[in-house]
């Protein structure tokens, strides 16, 4: 079984480029894959890998400048959900292009799993989901409002064009893991926004500790890793990833004419040029290739 740790953390580093080069010698040695961001702001990531590679690898990250008290999700899989391992340097640990955003000086209310349900269903209480659209496609919170995004970039322009509709409510927001409130809170509140909510440990640590009957969630949960969606108690769900588009699809899904293996499905046909196509076409071969030779890094990974 291989250990699967989602985890993020916002701290100060001074140098991320200093902290890259020890933190992939280390999951390299304990045989730790999956991907790892870093920059000024913090880390952000999800890695998987033996038991005792994921213990060193978070215990490094515990040791790092102001990440003592890291919290991380745990899950595990019985097939390898990475390739290989990548350390990255940038800007934000997630993308949100407000430079004023320090989630470290303020955040919004958190509210724990168990009382989740009794926010969500007040009268007074709007309900935004902070995810991508294709994540919101596959399952959301009943009542939750969908930005209809496609990335978490254009959250504060949406929320400039609809702000008077939540005039006098109070503002609940999630996400997956619960980093992306983390900046969304702080935004809001810098907005002039005085109450605002967030579902700590996100989506993931409601659907592992909220009975199935007693659920608010409907749907499916995406996640960045092999699995492609969970659901309650984080059992694997039944997606699987159009590696044309990177979108969650269903097994059956694969029976629509539009639905070439890792060239396009019926979300993205029309959106690729036939030269893309092509290109997606010889990545497959090449892909196929490269397992015939027992080298899986040219395989599915995820994208973050």
């Amino acid at each position: 079984m291989y250990t699967i740790a989602a985890l993020y953390h916002f701290t100060r580093f001074d140098d991320p480029a200093a902290i890259k080069p020890a933190l992939l010698t280390l999951c390299d040695a304990q045989q730790v894959k999956g991907s790892l961001l870093l920059a000024q702001e913090g880390i952000n990531g999800t890695i998987a890998g033996p038991r005792a590679g994921i213990d060193a690898v978070l215990a490094h990250i515990r040791a790092l400048p102001g990440c003592s008290d890291l919290e991380w999700k745990e899950a595990s899989s019985d097939k390898p959900p990475f390739g290989k391992i990548k350390v990255r340097l940038k800007k934000e640990i997630v993308t949100m292009g407000q430079p004023d955003i320090d989630p470290r000086a303020r955040v919004g209310n958190y509210v724990e799993p168990e009382d989740w349900n009794d926010l969500i269903r007040s009268d007074d209480v709007v309900v935004i989901d902070t995810r991508n659209d294709y994540e919101v496609a596959i399952g959301t919170f009943e009542g939750a409002i969908d930005p209809k995004t496609e990335s978490f970039r254009e959250f504060p322009a949406w929320w400039e064009q609809n702000k008077d509709r939540f005039h006098n409510k109070r503002v609940a927001m999630f996400c997956t893991g619960g980093i992306r409130c983390e900046k969304s809170t702080n935004f809001l509140i810098g907005q002039g926004v005085e109450d605002v909510y967030h579902l700590k440990g996100g989506i993931l640590r409601y659907l592992e500790e909220m009975p199935k009957e007693d659920s608010s969630w409907n749907g499916d949960c995406f996640v960045f890793d092999s699995r492609v969606s969970v659901g309650h108690g984080l059992q694997e769900g039944p997606h699987e990833l159009c590696n044309g588009c990177r979108r969650p699809i269903l097994p059956e899904d694969k029976a629509n004419p539009a639905f070439e293996q890792g060239v396009s499905c019926h979300l993205c046909i029309d959106e690729t040029s036939e030269a893309d196509k092509a290109r997606f076409r010889e990545r497959q071969k090449q892909m196929k290739l490269a397992r015939e030779r027992g080298d899986d890094h040219l395989g599915h990974l995820p994208l973050r």
